[in-house]
């Protein structure tokens, strides 16, 4: 497995399907950090072959970031421990 594959299972395991498109939506309570960067609370994720696209809308405003794949050093999930 390379790491593309090993980072689209990371989003695929904090995410959900959006019905009727490949995108995928955040799990309610999931919150996920790419490359100790922006931590991602609400966002769209598209799993393209050369790119991560990431879509969040927040304050009425769109801010759409892509990732090179290949650039991804690491991808952090955060969520409530549930006791």
């Amino acid at each position: 497995m390379d790491i593309k594959q090993t980072w689209e299972k990371v989003i695929e395991y904090a995410t959900m399907p959006l019905h009727g498109s490949l995108s995928r939506k955040q799990r309610k309570g999931v919150k996920i950090q790419i490359n100790e960067g922006i931590v991602f609370e609400a966002a769209t994720f598209f799993l393209e072959e050369s790119v991560l696209w990431v879509s969040e809308t927040t304050g009425g405003m769109v801010s759409n970031t892509y990732f090179d794949w290949s650039k991804i050093s690491s991808i952090r999930t955060i969520s409530n421990d549930e006791k």
